[in-house]
């Protein structure tokens, strides 16, 4: 099966083993942190406050990290993450066991996760192609996403909805933490070492601005990073405040219901990384790209209109499967385009301007649902961005882009 062919590469497997046990702790955490601060505030500002440090705690370290990942060696970079992560998760986990966590507590722990998480990424994407060459990357990518997504949203959320309704949210954090140790002890016995290119000690701002100056020049790049900034605007908070929201206050369900709701993006995604990888990249890859992500996103009107937990899941499947194609095209793109000495700096650059709009989309979502309602607030997020995706397709000219520059080898090109 291509889908498994990266995995003959030893430094890969471990990587990837890694990555799955962490992304298990990821979709643990996500029912976890949802229902620990509903139960401690049941009002959907006090878990947009969390999401907001979070989401500010990446942004504020993203830029910085990509340097790091093009000074220092990505193996340490990573690990050093993880171990700060693991902390982060292991402090929670103690003060929810013992009773005394408050809404404050995870609002300023979480912003060091989200600095871990600005480090480790770009890192990570940096790192692959150092192992990795050629037409395997696009089967490393599928495998990724199929991973990221079947642990992160499939099988962890439906592991976290029953721990946090077995034992309670603090345990589940406590096994998160675990995770993060884990995938630190992988990465560590990598025998990959990343080469880092040699340049004399310049300032960080010249080196910013070395990336920078490359996605301007990239149609590719800088309108697809206006559009998921624009995007994530739009749905990120909505996604991870009100969708939780409804399914408790609206439908009546418990942990376990949003958790099924999650797992369901997670079996959409899945699917769709089994069957991109099996066909290969379309011909048309950002057409195809901008296409799924621009349609994916109007499952969000859907919620606003749902009645039973199954409807919202299968909206879920949607939008999971959207998002997952969009991504297998996107990292294939940014490991085949950008060149090597930029690569951690550009990465960085991408997630920088992705979600430096994410915390302002937490700071709104409470005020703005408390204004014109959850509803109205959950069509918003479907329709804005699909009307940015479609718009910026046509003015960055993204056809004439993709025709004359393909962007894998043609062997894993499909009409």
């Amino acid at each position: 099966m291509k889908l498994l062919r990266p995995l003959r590469e030893r430094d890969f497997a471990l990587l990837w083993t890694g990555m799955t046990v962490s992304l298990l702790g990821d979709g643990i955490y996500l029912v976890a942190v949802a229902w620990q601060v509903y139960d401690l505030s049941d009002d959907p500002a006090a878990l947009a406050l969390v999401g907001l440090a979070w989401t500010s705690g990446m942004v504020a370290f993203l830029l910085f990290g990509g340097i790091v990942s093009d000074r220092v060696e990505r193996r340490r970079v990573m690990i050093a993450a993880d171990l700060v992560r693991a902390a982060v998760l292991a402090a929670i986990g103690a003060l929810s066991v013992a009773g005394v966590l408050q809404v404050w507590h995870l609002a300023v722990l979480v912003v060091l996760f989200g600095a871990g998480e600005a480090f480790f990424g770009p890192a990570f994407s940096a790192l692959i192609p150092d192992i990795l060459t050629g037409e395997r990357l696009v089967d490393a990518n599928a495998l990724e996403q199929l991973v990221r997504e079947g642990a992160a949203t499939l099988l962890g959320p439906a592991v976290g909805g029953a721990v946090v309704a077995l034992v309670g949210a603090g345990t589940a954090f406590l096994i998160d933490a675990g995770t993060f140790l884990f995938s630190a002890g992988c990465i560590l016995a990598l025998r990959v070492r990343s080469v880092q290119v040699g340049r004399a000690a310049r300032s960080a701002r010249r080196e910013i601005g070395e990336g920078v100056a490359f996605a301007r020049s990239q149609p590719w790049l800088w309108a697809t990073l206006v559009m998921a900034s624009v995007s994530l605007l739009a749905f990120m908070g909505p996604l991870d405040v009100l969708v939780p929201y409804v399914i408790r206050n609206d439908l009546g369900s418990g942990a376990g219901a949003f958790g099924a709701v999650l797992a369901a993006g997670g079996a959409g995604s899945v699917a769709a990384s089994i069957v991109l990888s099996q066909r290969g990249l379309p011909r048309r890859y950002l057409t195809f790209m901008y296409s799924v992500w621009g349609g994916g996103t109007l499952a969000f009107v859907g919620y606003a209109f749902a009645t039973h937990v199954w409807h919202m899941a299968v909206l879920a499947v949607v939008f999971g499967a959207s998002d997952a194609l969009g991504m297998i095209v996107w990292r294939t793109l940014m490991q085949t385009r950008v060149p090597p000495e930029l690569r951690g700096r550009v990465t960085s650059l991408d997630w920088f301007v992705s979600i430096a709009l994410a915390p302002l989309s937490f700071a709104l979502t409470g005020p703005v649902s408390s204004a014109i309602g959850v509803d109205a607030t959950l069509i918003l997020a479907g329709i804005v961005p699909a009307v940015v995706t479609a718009v910026l397709f046509f003015a960055a000219d993204l056809r004439a882009d993709e025709a004359a520059h393909p962007a894998v080898p043609t062997a894993d090109v499909v009409v």
